[in-house]
């Protein structure tokens, strides 16, 4: 799984990350957001893996996505995406939310047989819907705060709480974590990442052209996509959007510093009873 080859290589990538770290670019408001308080460590991890993708990664998948025609890659990542319906289940079911971990653990037995392995989707001609699912979004749901948040050396955007959920108890949720043969799993794994990677290819253009700091337009993306996630796509406003002129329906706030004006009442009415 993923997390087995960033426990391997976390503190070398970080080492080489530490070293480059005179190469990133690190604006003078750096830190000053909230959400990113350690933004000059995490650009410097930024600037390694952008490094790395550029030369290793990205060329690679182009190279894949040359080879293989687009009907094998759809297969590949759809064999992928079954592979983590179990863990789409398990997290539901965390989440209060047994429904969706029936229909995934359904999704999951039709897909591997009748769809074989999950090259293609019957379950969802059958009205079982994909959901995307896992532990990180499962401490956000029961209410553990993102924290900080963080790039992982080669994995990229995360939080404190993704990299937990995610990089620590996820992978145990994932088939390729019990495949006993290195060499098999070593290889599903690289598949995996490099089909990855190749999936994202259409967006670098999107981000290169959008983006005036690259850095922060991917981590604000994430971050963003990330709440979304956790609450099914209809994500509260946040605390600091709540405010007596958002209220539905409510009055505008007064403005302490204008004094409201009294007006008399006309010569001969009568003055109210006091209460």
């Amino acid at each position: 799984m993923l997390t087995s080859l960033f426990r391997r290589s976390a503190a070398p990538l970080s080492i080489v990350a530490m070293v480059l770290s005179g190469c990133a670019t690190v604006p003078a408001d750096s830190g000053n957001d909230a959400r990113d308080p350690i933004e000059s460590f995490n650009r410097q991890v930024f600037e390694f893996n952008d490094v790395v993708d550029r030369a290793v990664l990205k060329p690679v998948a182009q190279a894949y996505e040359y080879v293989l025609p687009e009907p094998v890659r759809d297969c590949i990542s759809n064999i992928f995406s079954n592979f983590r319906e179990p863990s789409n289940a398990v997290n539901n079911l965390l989440q209060g939310k047994p429904i969706d971990a029936v229909s995934d653990t359904c999704r999951f037995v039709v897909n591997s047989t009748v769809g074989l392995l999950g090259c293609f989707d019957p379950a969802r001609q059958m009205g079982l819907e994909k959901h995307n699912e896992d532990f990180g979004q499962t401490l956000g749901r029961w209410g553990i705060g993102t924290g900080p948040y963080l790039v992982v050396p080669i994995l990229g955007p995360s939080t404190v709480r993704d990299a937990i959920g995610i990089y620590g108890a996820e992978p145990y949720l994932d088939i390729n974590f019990y495949i006993d043969n290195i060499r098999v799993r070593n290889a599903i794994l690289g598949t995996r990442i490099v089909n990855q990677r190749a999936e994202l290819l259409p967006t670098d253009d999107l981000i290169s052209g959008a983006a005036l700091d690259k850095y922060r337009f991917i981590r604000d993306g994430y971050l963003q996509r990330r709440r979304s996630l956790v609450y099914d796509g209809s994500p509260p406003p946040a605390a600091q959007e709540v405010s007596p002129s958002t209220s539905p329906g409510g009055p505008p706030p007064a403005d302490p510093s204008v004094k409201k004006e009294v007006v008399p009442p006309p010569s001969g009415t009568p003055a109210p009873a006091s209460k």
